[in-house]
């Protein structure tokens, strides 16, 4: 690999042109399945994931918001929190976060300088013959982070499937799968059952494990391996547990299990959250027993506390406009009954997709939920074009508009909906980036 020539000198961190540049070029070698490259480089670092506990989340959907919502359940109980999650939405830098902050630009190019100059003397050693990828880099610099911040314990999101992703090199204190449907087949396989065994793939011996997944073959997996691994298994939804929905376009939610009753309001808008947010309980009151004390106040204030962006996020008024990342079929099917749950006035879907996705299933879960659509696309090789979407949603195309310039789609459907209506946009976390960098430009 080529080294910027702007790279500042080892331990005062990269220039940002030079780390920009470094993080680019690391792009390139996409994703790889492996753990080798991973533990060779986290050992030249000193092993920094084992300075402090760790909670692991994996799962289709709903992992980011889980990992979020323990993270401040942990911060509210007074610990220091490191919080990992993908992908970013604006910022790089919003992938590792301290208690709810993102780490510094500053930090982050230290850490960057650091893990690049060590990646080079194992090279150079022949211990690694090739270059770590940009998602096992920025868990690494996560991993340092958190160690030189002296956290008292973090918050790993896997970022696809579980068994080889980069981050499952850990022990955690707990292990989570939020929930299984599907998504990445081209690397997880074709069934649940497939996708399932990937996740599943993060359970440890002996490790605790909470199940957010509805029963079924998917379940199934999970179980088969808990047992395999002697891992106790807690289903949040199984039985002796009961969850009850008060939703109405807003979220109140109540959830009994272990003889506990959970009062949840989350901030983050959905029925899906609700979910979320009782996966999260359980999760921590598995903490409360195998590290330190959470009380029930304490994870109701932070489930109410925890601000995700991307999830159903409000970012406008006259019209209300919401974002969300959903980009496969489960997180349509969550949008849609969000659309009819909340009763949205003229709705208009500003909607966008990575080539590579299940676009035709997506489409007809989600666009009958709204009254126009105006199909765009975004800066990413992997996007695709307006024109190959209505190919994938012909029966759409009387009330579909191809804007291919996302400034100019955002402004279509504003006008669409007027004032008293509503936009949303969906379809992929890169999109609502994109929407957020211009709704921030103005």
């Amino acid at each position: 690999m080529n080294t910027p020539r702007s790279a500042a000198p080892s331990g005062k961190g990269l220039s940002p042109a030079a780390c920009r540049a470094y993080l680019a070029d690391l792009e390139r070698f996409g994703i790889k399945l492996g753990l080798d490259n991973m533990r060779a480089l986290l050992r030249g670092l000193g092993d920094p994931h084992e300075a402090y506990p760790l909670i692991h989340v994996a799962g289709t959907n709903g992992k980011g918001s889980v990992a979020a919502m323990l993270a401040a359940i942990l911060t509210r109980s007074g610990r220091r929190i490191g919080l990992y999650t993908s992908p970013h939405l604006v910022r790089v830098e919003e992938r590792i976060r301290i208690n709810g902050r993102p780490v510094s630009e500053g930090d982050f190019r230290l850490r960057i300088a650091v893990i690049r100059a060590k990646i080079q003397e194992l090279r150079a050693a022949r211990i690694l013959d090739v270059s770590p990828t940009y998602f096992e880099v920025l868990t690494a610099a996560a991993l340092l982070h958190f160690r030189e911040k002296r956290v008292d314990g973090a918050v790993l999101e896997v970022g696809m499937g579980g068994r080889f992703d980069a981050t499952n090199v850990v022990r955690p204190l707990v292990s989570i799968i939020t929930t299984v449907s599907r998504d990445h087949m081209e690397y997880l396989g074709n069934t649940l059952a497939k996708i399932a065994f990937e996740k599943a793939g993060i359970i440890k011996p002996g490790v605790p494990v909470v199940s957010g997944v509805a029963p079924g073959q998917a379940l199934a997996v999970i179980r088969r391996r808990a047992e395999e691994e002697k891992a106790p298994l807690i289903e949040v939804f199984g039985r002796g547990a009961s969850f009850e929905s008060r939703f109405r376009g807003g979220g109140r939610f109540l959830y009994r299990a272990g003889g506990n009753v959970f009062r949840l309001a989350p901030s983050l808008t959905g029925e899906h959250q609700g979910r979320n947010a009782a996966v999260a309980a359980a999760a921590a009151r598995v903490l409360d027993k195998v590290w330190s004390p959470v009380g029930i106040r304490e994870i109701e204030e932070g489930i109410r506390d925890t601000r995700w962006e991307g999830r159903l996020e409000r970012a406008g008024t006259r019209p209300r406009v919401f974002l969300d990342g959903a980009h496969n079929e489960a997180g349509a099917e969550a949008v849609a009954a969000f659309i009819k749950s909340a009763a949205a006035r003229r709705p208009v879907l500003v909607f966008a997709v990575m080539k590579d996705k299940a676009v035709g299933r997506i489409a007809r879960i989600l666009f009958p939920a709204v009254r126009r659509i105006i199909l765009t696309t975004i800066p990413y090789k992997r996007a695709a074009s307006p024109e190959e979407i209505l190919a994938k949603a012909p029966a759409f195309a009387s009330k579909t508009v191809l804007e291919p310039d996302l400034g100019k789609a955002l402004a279509q459907a504003r006008r669409l909906a007027g004032p008293g209506g509503t936009v949303f946009v969906a379809g992929s976390l890169f999109l609502v980036g994109e929407v957020k960098k211009i709704l921030r430009s103005r």
